[in-house]
């Protein structure tokens, strides 16, 4: 775990850094209910590795606006046939995609490296500390339980990122070992998600690496018309973006098409 953990960190700040998405879900908004079974997850995570994935983050609670919540012994129900045999079958470090200490814990003993947490450490008060005994990295995400049009959206992501690393020092987590994601598409109107990809830079001088999820997200739907299965020309687009802008990690279910995209790009902006 603490091996795969320091390769995937190492590359930070070298090139752009790729996290494909494994979801072990019934009800994710692209590709639920395609990777529960053992040999679907492994299959998938090996193509993702061999497409380009620097890291795999596995998922089996779906985030989705309007999904309905699950219990932590659900989420490790599903979880726990696979993880350890995805860990042990594929040589690529893993991430967690959960809010839940419990989980979390549990994932890091099945051999993930690190914790991506869509509340930002501030959701179960156990998170923190959980990932700090670990020795996890984590990422940290902006969230909100309700959208409000009228709010400066960077100005709240720094405030929330505040609290999330008064967190992480508290519970003695290295700063290190933490990401920030600004949370496209959670609690966050149309015109603030454009307005958060726009802004990104603003979040540099936390002098922490970005990480963005928009991948296949329904911000693209609305832009171009377009159905899940045929939003990546918009994924790629705005990753492209967000990376000109600072970020060095990106969420993505196309690991393939994202790996020439940023080569291209990393060839351009690092020679």
């Amino acid at each position: 775990m603490i091996e795969r953990r320091d390769r995937f960190l190492g590359l930070l700040g070298a090139r752009s850094v790729i996290m494909g998405i494994l979801n072990v879900t019934p009800d994710s908004f692209s590709d639920g209910g395609k990777f529960q079974s053992l040999d679907a997850a492994i299959s998938q995570a090996k193509k993702l590795a061999a497409d380009g994935a620097d890291i795999i983050d596995v998922g089996a609670e779906s985030t989705r606006p309007g999904h309905t919540p699950i219990s932590e012994d659900e989420e490790l129900a599903r979880l726990e046939p696979v993880l350890g045999q995805l860990t042990a079958g594929v040589d690529a470090p893993f991430s967690i995609d959960t809010s839940k200490a419990r989980v979390a814990r549990r994932a890091a003993e099945l051999g993930v490296s690190v914790v991506n947490d869509v509340w930002g450490l501030q959701k179960d008060p156990a998170m923190a500390d959980v990932v700090a005994e670990t020795g996890a990295a984590v990422v940290v995400m902006h969230n909100r339980d309700d959208v409000d049009p009228d709010l400066d959206i960077i100005a709240d992501m720094r405030r929330f990122f505040d609290e999330s690393l008064r967190l992480a020092d508290k519970a003695g987590i290295p700063r290190h070992r933490v990401m920030l994601d600004p949370g496209i598409g959670f609690g966050k109107t149309r015109a603030q998600n454009l307005d958060a990809l726009r802004r990104l830079a603003g979040l540099k001088d936390f002098g922490l690496p970005i990480l963005v999820g928009v991948s296949r997200k329904s911000l693209f739907g609305e832009l171009l018309s377009a159905s899940v299965e045929t939003r990546l020309i918009g994924t790629l687009a705005a990753n492209l973006t967000a990376a000109a802008k600072g970020a060095s990690i990106f969420r993505v279910h196309d690991a393939a098409e994202h790996l020439a995209a940023f080569k291209v790009f990393d060839a351009i902006e690092r020679a």
